[in-house]
């Protein structure tokens, strides 16, 4: 198994490395999904297909979209 890594900035930001990048032929402008499963996080190249749900949900997920949210879960 490879291991790359990559700090966070201020802004929770990060870099994918360069070997990531090229085994998911990943393009600036290309977006990636995140799978969660059992406290273990894959990274993936998005599929048209997860972009079309976040399309479609993304009127309802303004529950927690304040500055006070913002605040409140900014370390998380």
């Amino acid at each position: 198994m490879q291991t790359s890594t990559s700090k966070l900035t201020q802004k929770s930001q990060t870099t994918i490395p360069a070997p990531v990048r090229k085994l998911l032929h990943l393009q600036a402008g290309d977006a990636v999904a995140f799978d969660v499963d059992d406290g273990v996080v894959c990274l993936r190249k998005a599929r048209p297909v997860d972009l079309a749900f976040a399309k479609s949900v993304e009127g309802t997920l303004n529950k927690w979209n304040s500055a006070a949210d913002e605040q409140a879960y900014r370390d998380l």
